[in-house]
């Protein structure tokens, strides 16, 4: 097949697109398909994978207008099979959703966590102007990706009727080398964007109630943000008087495996995700994990790998509290068995194969029994 993926940007190292978008292009490739990444600003090379990088305007930026990726995307979407468009609410994505139905390549769509009910409400000014572009452009998908169960339902809420498939992201496993190596300096871990969405003001006053019944324990907050949020978040933790909180800035590549190595729990209290691939890095460096219903991790409770809960300061209080107290040893365990998921279930080969097939599915106009992975009514 020959695909062409559209995405805005990978040129973020602190965002999920950045890294998932590129390794499913690679997984893809590696599967004997010749693949193409159009975007307005990259970094770097994919092995096997052309990268097409094109300008973006000078003006109106929060809305990443390139009429140059529109006018090549028209063109090529009657050359290739299929074109990927990932995200939403970016002109990029919207010009996607418009040149492509008509031509000989069918679209897919990934909303990637931008059609829950928590990003809806997010900068609700910009999204009401945009919406009829943006909806006539998820509409006209002839294919919609989630990457969960629970972002599946986000979509079937919004009255969207193309088929869905349910893939999660990939992961790159470390080596077992490379997995948790907590030290005697016990380690809770968060390690995200420093974003209102992270629930970063529940966790200090969940650490707040915690931090002197468990005085072996110390907290980092790991990320990076918009400077103005960076600085509300370290105002409350002065308010709060928090203790034994480090806020060390982002950390990638090697710096950022250390972390997880060097962790003995991984938090991520958010609001919403779609699918928090640093829960996913975090279990393949072998570090259990304390997740909230705000994202799809319900299985962490299922494969005793960590703990799924509401999303408020007591909950997370409560199972935060259960965590610290556990023995370092039972921590361990529980990190091998989160590992041992992730190599089963999330690999890129895998994650690639049921693409491989949905879009194969679709190609041939939705004939004969649809993969399993493709959710065809409600």
């Amino acid at each position: 097949m020959n695909i062409v993926h559209v995405v805005p940007r990978i040129d973020q190292e602190a965002a999920g697109p950045s890294y998932s978008v590129p390794r499913l292009c690679q997984a893809l490739a590696a599967r004997g398909h010749d693949v193409e990444l159009s975007c307005i600003a990259g970094r770097g090379g994919i092995p096997g994978v052309r990268l097409d990088l094109h300008p973006e305007w000078p003006v109106m930026r929060r809305f990443e207008v390139s009429t140059s990726l529109a006018r090549a995307l028209r063109r090529k979407a009657s050359e290739v099979d299929f074109v990927h468009n990932h995200s939403l609410w970016s002109m990029v994505n919207i010009a996607a959703g418009w040149v492509v139905p008509g031509r000989r390549a069918k679209l897919m769509t990934s909303p990637r966590g931008t059609l829950s009910a928590w990003a809806l409400r997010r900068s609700r000014h910009v999204k009401r102007l945009l919406r009829p572009l943006q909806w006539r452009a998820l509409e006209r998908a002839d294919l919609l990706h989630a990457t969960s169960d629970m972002e599946f339902q986000e979509i079937r809420s919004l009255r969207l009727k193309a088929p869905v498939v349910v893939v999660p992201n990939g992961i790159d496993i470390p080596s077992a080398a490379q997995a948790s190596t907590a030290s005697d300096k016990r380690t809770l871990l968060f390690l995200s964007r420093i974003h209102p969405k992270k629930g970063i003001d529940r966790l200090l006053q969940a650490w707040k109630m915690l931090q002197d019944v468990h005085r072996d324990w110390h907290m980092r907050i790991v990320g990076r943000g918009e400077p103005e949020h960076v600085d509300a978040v370290r105002a409350l933790a002065a308010t709060l008087r928090v203790e034994r909180v480090d806020f060390p800035g982002p950390a990638y590549g090697d710096d950022r495996s250390r972390e997880y190595q060097t962790a003995d729990l991984f938090v991520l209290p958010s609001h919403s995700e779609n699918f928090g691939m640093v829960v996913a890095e975090a279990l393949a460096h072998a570090c259990p994990v304390v997740v909230t219903t705000g994202t799809p991790w319900e299985d962490v409770a299922r494969n005793n790998c960590g703990w799924w809960i509401h999303h408020d300061v007591a909950s997370l209080t409560a199972a935060l509290d259960t965590a610290l107290r556990t023995p370092s040893a039972d921590l361990k365990e529980m990190g091998r068995r989160g590992r041992s998921w992730m190599e089963a279930d999330f690999s890129w080969e895998s994650v690639a194969e049921k693409m491989e097939a949905a879009y194969a599915w679709i190609l041939a106009n939705n004939a004969g029994t649809p993969p399993d992975c493709v959710k065809v009514g409600g």
